[in-house]
Order: C-alpha cells, then sequence, then structure tokens
C-alpha cells in the first residue's frame, strides 16, 4: 500500500523523497518513495504494510509543510515502481527497502507504543553526555523555528522534550534533525511526544 501526498510543494528542493521518508517514517517503515515527474507537486509513498499506511494517513493528512497541507489519499498502487537501468529519473525515486533508519523492523520495538500524532512537542533520545541543553536549542533553533521550550527527562540525561512554537515547526524540525549527528557515535532520534513541558 503507498500514500499519495498530492498538495505537497515537492518541486521545490526542500520537499525531497529523504524529507518524506523521514517524515512517513515516524509511522511505519517506508519503502519507496517517488516524486511524480510530471505533477511534481505529488508523491509516492510506499508503506511496509496497510496499516502502516492508513497510520501515516490518519495522522499527518492536513497537517502543513513548507507552509501547504498534505492532503493524503490510498493509492491504486500496490507499489512504487523503480526506475529501469539507464532511465533518467533526477533522484525522483528512492528505494529505502533496506534502510537502517527504519524505526519498526525489531519485533516488538517499544517505537510501536510510541506513535502520536505530530504536535509541537517532541521527544528526543540518544543525546550524549557532552550535549547541552543549550546546545540542542541553538541546533534546534538552527532552521528558523523558535524554541519554546526544554526539559531533560530526569532519570536519564539521553532524553529530552524540547518544545516548538508550532507543530509545522516541529514537523519541519524532525525532518531536518531526525539521525542528526551529534559526535561520540551518537545520532539524535527525534519523534512526536504526547507530553507537554
Amino acid at each position: 500500500m503507498d500514500g499519495i501526498v498530492p498538495d505537497i510543494a515537492v518541486g521545490t528542493k526542500r520537499v525531497t523523497p529523504q524529507s518524506l521518508f523521514i517524515l512517513f517514517g515516524v509511522y511505519g517503515d517506508v519503502q519507496r518513495v517517488k516524486i511524480l515527474f510530471n505533477k511534481k507537486e505529488n508523491a509516492l509513498v510506499q508503506m511496509a504494510d496497510g496499516s502502516q499506511a492508513q497510520l501515516a494517513m490518519s495522522h499527518l493528512n492536513g497537517h502543513k509543510l513548507h507552509g501547504k497541507p498534505v492532503r493524503i489519499t490510498l493509492s491504486k498502487h500496490q507499489n512504487v515502481q523503480l526506475p529501469r537501468e539507464g532511465q533518467e529519473d533526477q533522484g525522483l525515486t528512492k528505494d529505502y527497502g533496506n534502510s537502517p533508519l527504519h524505526r519498526f523492523k525489531k519485533p516488538g520495538s517499544k517505537n510501536f507504543q510510541n506513535i502520536f500524532p505530530p504536535s509541537a512537542t517532541l521527544h528526543l533520545s540518544n543525546i550524549p553526555p557532552s550535549v547541552s541543553e543549550d546546545d540542542l536549542k541553538i541546533l534546534f533553533s538552527s532552521n528558523g523555528g523558535i524554541v519554546k521550550g526544554f526539559k531533560f527527562f530526569q532519570k536519564d540525561r539521553k532524553m529530552a522534550l524540547i518544545q516548538m512554537g508550532s507543530v509545522e515547526e516541529a514537523i519541519q524540525a524532525l525532518i531536518d534533525l531526525h539521525n542528526h549527528d551529534l559526535g561520540e557515535n551518537h545520532h539524535l532520534r527525534v519523534s512526536f511526544s504526547k507530553s507537554t513541558i
């Protein structure tokens, strides 16, 4: 199953297969992404199964990306075709089947219990001890977003909550900063939180 994502400004350099992979990857393991060559404001996103496609659709439909609401419907296509050998694609189709960034490939993963709709508050994890609150606030405001609040978890400084100025800012921060290299072999994990600060 895949979702069509019309009404996204995917023709701009800002929305890429990678950004759709990261965003839809919050709700399931994205297998392939294709931005349509002749209708660049449309994309196909192939999820691992139908329930993940439904989950992504229910949580992301109507939320804004680059100022435009995302419209998601189930596609008539069962899978995204990869370009044939030698076929010009301009990087519009990507295969993520073996991506190490899949959040749900381990059966019984805790990630299954922590799936929430987009919110202004993000859950951060895998933070190394050397990274401070200020470091993270600077990082999260570097893409133009406003950081309204921050809190390390009391029992575990490897995790924190950060509150952005809006849901749209939080969506963009998640796309930009999930898997960001914080050094010391730590890649930041970012997801939406049900908690507020």
